[in-house]
């Protein structure tokens, strides 16, 4: 497997050329995110990606997890590596001062936390699950709870998982059955959850799993669910664990990909029932629950895009060693010579980029949220994150799939050949479209709420950027820029009128509005990529004829090329697409059932 290196100028290119780190710099409490603390940080997180993380994904892979009387043991190394991280205060980036954190903003934790999926995805699956649990107790945790629990978890001395599906519980929380009974101030939960991410393991002393379940006395369906707090031991007075609660992992699954995260079966009350605390009120739970799974699913967004880029590297990098028949007036060439090799990698890298871009630019739109002054500005980003997280979550993990997929396409044969690594980026990547409601959810959830539901008004604000674009576009002058302007104006007219198309016949007609949910989406993300690659063209057309002769002209010179290759190669796509969603849903239902 090609050693993983961290992309800091591409991400420095984000957030300083892009001005995302001039905005971030503006809320309350970043004044000091500045530009030289930033690259200390990017370098640091690098080192240790590529060090101590990188070094254990194909050996963890190759070993798996064991699990010994309901004990899971990971592959050699992951407790270190952890231990590490959470010495390194790498765990507390993000989080709140008050509870031990560094309180630095999530647009600089994105691009750190993409170095984790992109260096090891599977141990890197342990803190973002724990991430997603610290925000949910921040914001609907009392402040007993947050005290007990908020410290250890921001540190990463102990983990959070989230535990919502149920054998026959999928996507559809309605169904869910783990009881929930009163016992004075506490509760006991009985119950099985499967497809837990690190419900158990052995790198903390204790781990605080986040259980939906349900009161006897509860309303049918998703209205009737509430959460608890259910830890793996439960904490003595003094904060440390004490007695072992009556929960164990009855097995771990059998994977296609991501060998060295356990995802675990987890029992629940087999005895006296196990001891939740309720967190805010009865039957309120999956209104809580959504706070973690909104961060798990730009968190998981983020993995596609980390998973794209490790194949990327692994793809480039074999490229330019393996030498196969003629290109020019070389009788045996590198593969990276070849028209057909050259238009993959071009795909990847571009994509690469776009999706880079998009998510640190929403990130600082999240950081805009939670601190903006002005309460305007922060329903304005609420929308806008809002927005975008279905089409990050969406649009990034099927690029994850079908970019790892073309990486080993890159290979050829030896892709195909476990050694290469090629394979595992693939087998890894699949997880991510499914997990934390699949890309037909996240569709769905782009059409109802997002758009139908507030008559477009978060699509219309951000259709109306991309237009201002268009026209600060027009100044520069020159074929690369020319072109580029003409093909992501074309892209905005057509998911323009795509919106305006879902407006009119979504209300009416379900089948319309959900069959073509998956080409909006998709639309949507090629375009709001494009605006980026087109942002990224410009700025870097006005250094370099600012100075010509600048250290970093090259690397510029290839943002334009990137730029130019998305505009012509990608770009185009939203146009079919919006020709898909007219049509494409009107024979879903020509096929009856027993024959389909």
């Amino acid at each position: 497997m090609i050693p993983y290196t961290a992309p800091i100028r591409d991400m420095q290119f984000v957030l300083k050329e892009l001005g995302l780190l001039d905005q971030v710099m503006q809320l309350p409490g970043c004044e000091e995110t500045t530009p030289d603390l930033v690259d200390a940080i990017l370098e640091e997180a690098g080192k240790f990606a590529s060090e101590q993380l990188a070094p254990l994904n194909r050996s963890g892979d190759l070993e798996g997890v064991s699990v010994e009387n309901g004990v899971v043991r990971l592959p050699q190394g992951f407790s270190e590596a952890y231990k590490a991280f959470v010495d390194g205060g790498w765990n507390a980036v993000p989080f709140e001062a008050e509870h031990g954190g560094q309180e630095l903003p999530w647009t600089l934790a994105t691009a750190v936390s993409e170095m984790w999926q992109s260096s090891n995805m599977a141990w890197a699956l342990c803190p973002l699950l724990t991430q997603g649990a610290v925000e949910a107790l921040q914001a609907h945790g009392s402040d007993e709870q947050k005290a007990l629990y908020l410290p250890k978890m921001v540190s990463g001395e102990w983990t959070g998982t989230m535990n919502l599906t149920e054998p026959q519980a999928g996507s559809d929380l309605s169904l869910v059955r783990t009881k929930a009974v009163r016992d004075g101030d506490r509760y006991r939960i009985s119950g099985t959850k499967i497809f837990i991410t690190f419900g158990e393991h052995d790198m903390t002393d204790n781990i605080v799993h986040l259980v939906l379940a349900r009161l006897p006395d509860a309303p049918e369906g998703v209205r009737g669910i509430s959460l608890f707090i259910v830890p793996k031991y439960l904490p003595k007075d003094d904060g440390t664990p004490g007695a072992r609660n009556d929960l164990r992992c009855v097995s771990t699954e059998h994977k296609l990909g991501i060998m060295g995260s356990p995802t675990c079966v987890m029992s629940f009350g087999d005895n006296d029932g196990a001891i939740g605390f309720l967190v805010g009120e009865e039957n309120r739970g999956l209104e809580y629950m959504f706070t973690m799974m909104n961060n798990a699913r730009l968190a998981v967004g983020l993995q596609g895009l980390a998973i794209a880029e490790r194949a990327y590297q692994q793809a480039s990098a074999f490229a330019k060693d393996r030498k196969q028949g003629r290109a020019g007036d070389k009788k045996l060439a590198p593969i990276v010579d070849h028209a057909d090799v050259r238009r993959m990698l071009m795909t990847m890298r571009s994509s690469v980029e776009a999706m880079r871009g998009l998510v640190l630019e929403t990130m600082l739109t999240l950081d805009q949220q939670k601190r903006h002054p002005d309460d305007s500005w922060r329903k304005w980003a609420e929308r806008r994150v809002g927005f975008l997280t279905p089409v990050i979550k969406g649009w990034f993990t099927d690029l994850g799939v079908e970019l790892s997929s073309m990486g080993v396409q890159v290979h050829g044969g030896m892709g195909f050949i476990e050694e290469t690594g090629a394979a595992q980026h693939l087998r890894d990547s699949r997880i991510l479209p499914i997990y934390e409601g699949t890309n037909g959810i996240q569709a769905m959830d782009l059409v109802g709420r997002k758009v139908l539901r507030d008559e477009g008004k978060a699509a219309w604000e951000f259709i109306e950027e991309l237009n201002v674009l268009i026209t600060a576009l027009n100044p520069i002058e020159g074929d690369d820029m020319a072109r580029i302007r003409k093909r992501f104006a074309l892209a905005v007219d057509a998911v323009e009128d795509a919106t305006e198309w879902l407006l009119e016949i979504g209300p009416e007609n379900p089948d319309a509005a959900s069959g073509s949910a998956a080409y909006y989406l998709r639309a949507v993300g090629i375009t709001a990529g494009g605006a980026i690659m087109a942002r990224s063209a410009r700025i870097a057309i006005e250094k370099l004829e600012a100075d010509p002769n600048r250290p970093d002209a090259a690397f510029l010179k290839a943002k334009i090329a990137t730029a130019r290759f998305y505009a012509d190669n990608i770009l185009p796509q939203v146009s079919s697409l919006y020709r898909s969603m007219k049509h494409g849903w009107e024979t879903l239902r020509d096929i009856p059932d027993d024959i389909l």
